[in-house]
């Protein structure tokens, strides 16, 4: 089903210890695996985390390493799934932060949805990009000197951003087409 192959790239994707919705981590999970890639979950602490359907407690998942661990030359692209606690805990996170700050630095492919984008806000790598998120976002971007813009998928270079679940497949379409372009 995939469009491209990411045959022997390792994704990370980086979540807090709770509040991720589902559908987010999920999806875009699954498209990196079908389309040959190796997803490693990443978190700021070991064990489980909870995902969320909306407001509801849906599924755990186990925790591959913790971002203290990691740095950016260890994976070829990263994904930042929303959910508005996610989004809230991981821009808490000093290691969160200065993770996504590198990784956004490098040039690597970074896919971010929905609440994620405060990430970057706190990271302050939005300045002079065009992003999209969940709506109630929009302030925050444009104070951090972004350009926020309500469409289903926005690519400005190296970033990747959604607004929702409804956007999954052409967030999925755009984050295997930047990682397979890789060098």
């Amino acid at each position: 089903m995939a469009e491209q192959s990411v045959s022997g790239t390792t994704i990370a994707f980086l979540v807090s210890t709770e509040g991720i919705e589902q559908a987010e981590l999920t999806g875009p999970w699954e498209a990196v695996k079908e389309a040959g890639g190796t997803p490693v979950l990443l978190s700021t602490e070991t064990g489980e985390v909870q995902a969320f359907n909306h407001l509801d407690k849906a599924d755990t998942f186990a925790v591959d390493k913790v971002v203290d661990e990691v740095s950016v030359e260890d994976f070829d692209g990263l994904v930042l799934p929303g959910g508005a606690p996610n989004g809230d805990l991981l821009r808490t996170s000093e290691s969160a932060v200065s993770f996504v700050r590198d990784f956004v630095g490098s040039g690597k492919p970074t896919a971010v949805i929905c609440h994620a984008p405060w990430v970057l806000v706190e990271a302050d790598v939005v300045r002079g990009r065009r992003l999209t998120s969940w709506p109630s976002l929009q302030t925050d971007i444009r104070n951090a000197g972004g350009t926020w813009v309500d469409e289903e998928v926005v690519v400005d270079g190296n970033l990747v951003t959604s607004r929702q679940p409804d956007d999954l497949p052409a967030f999925n379409r755009e984050l295997l087409a930047l990682v397979a372009q890789r060098p």
